[in-house]
Formats: structure tokens, sequence, C-alpha cells
């Protein structure tokens, strides 16, 4: 995929969203491998938001970049020995998916800093492969996170299996949407649902996402490990 420029993206975005009758929604810039280069002048343009995979990588990017007061957001899976490490770095996390992530979390947030925003990963399509709690633990984790003053409940986030039928794929956007709107009668703080990346946001935005993930349509395709 060729990368868009930023205004170019945003005006697509806004079109998507224009389209569905919905708000515009904000872009998460992915750049996970990305150098703190890549970051520093996609930022140089106006974009604050941005998305890791990877703890430490992260670290030294939020750290290099500290000036620039950008937002930083937690995206990948997270293990528990690196959650301290994540709560003292970033804005955002949006993948909590189980109990002892919300305590490690809620334990290791600076008291100086303000509450860490989380979100709660759904595996959605139930794939082996992916993490995400199930539907009906939602419930309880939101709880939890809820009771933690050090943690402020925003919303929920999922990754949809990339199935090639359209329908498919348009189901899975639309029980999340379901999910969202039962968590936030529930919980009156959330306000964000996470979901749509480079190759489906149009669907994504249309079933009510509020914030896209987007990687490849900003900076291309990933650099391949050496």
């Amino acid at each position: 995929m060729t990368p868009q420029p930023l205004p170019t993206l945003l005006t697509n975005l806004h079109n998507a969203a224009a389209a569905a009758g919905r708000p515009d929604p904000v872009l998460l810039a992915v750049s996970k491998t990305q150098p703190a280069e890549a970051v520093q002048a996609l930022a140089a343009q106006g974009q604050r938001a941005f998305g890791e995979n990877y703890v430490q990588e992260a670290v030294a990017k939020i750290e290099a970049l500290a000036s620039l007061g950008l937002e930083w957001h937690l995206i990948g899976h997270l293990q528990s020995n690196k959650a301290e490490l994540a709560a003292r770095h970033f804005d955002w996390v949006q993948s909590v998916d189980r109990l002892k992530l919300v305590t490690a979390l809620a334990t290791h947030r600076p008291a100086g800093q303000p509450p860490l925003n989380v979100l709660i990963q759904v595996n959605i399509d139930d794939e082996d492969s992916k993490h995400g709690c199930a539907p009906e633990d939602i419930d309880a984790l939101a709880t939890a996170i809820a009771a933690a003053p050090q943690l402020r409940l925003r919303g929920l986030m999922a990754i949809p299996a990339p199935w090639p039928d359209a329908e498919r794929r348009q189901a899975a956007f639309t029980r999340m949407a379901t999910l969202f709107a039962k968590l936030a009668a529930a919980h009156l703080q959330v306000d964000t649902l996470s979901m749509g990346m480079s190759s489906d946001y149009p669907e994504a935005i249309a079933h009510g996402a509020t914030l896209v993930r987007v990687g490849t349509a900003l900076f291309g395709a990933r650099p391949r490990p050496a």
C-alpha cells in the first residue's frame, strides 16, 4: 500500500464519517517499528496520537520525543512483567484483557500522573490466535477498572478477523457497537470504540468507531526485521 499524506488520510476519514452520518474519528497513527524520526515528521504536520505494539521499543521513542508532548497508546498485547513500564510511560493502554493487568497497571501508575486511560480488548471473533477477553468478561473487567482511581475506563478495542466476506467483517463491527453501547450505558465516562485499520476503516467508522488505528496507509509497509 502506497502511503498517503496525512491531509489526504484525514480527508478520507472525514468523508467516510460524513457518508455514514458519524462524527469524525480520532486518528491513531500506528508507529510500531517506525523510527523516532518518522514519528517526529508526522508530528510536525499536526498528528498528536501514536500507537505502539512493543513496550520497550515504544519507551525509547517516548523518551526521545518527550519534548513534543505527544499522546502514546499501547495497542499490542501487554505481558504482566511489562505492566510497570507501560503504566509509567503511556497515556493509554488499549489492550487490557484480564484482571491481572488491571491490578498491575493500577499499582504502577505514578501518583503524580493523570489516570491511565484504558480500553478493554475484546476477542470479537473468538480467534485462538488473537488476544482479548470474551464478550461475557467485559462487565467484570470494566467494574475493576472503574474502581481503580489510577485508571480511567474509556471503552473497548477490537481487531476483527480480516474476513474476505464483507458481511462477516461487518457483523463483527456490529457486535462491537452493541457491546460498546451497553458499556457506555453502564459507565458514563466511556466514549471510545477503537476499531478499524488501514484496510477496513470506512466499514469500522460506519459501525460507530470513534478511533481508528492506521499504520500502513500513513507510513507504508512496515520494515522487515533484519
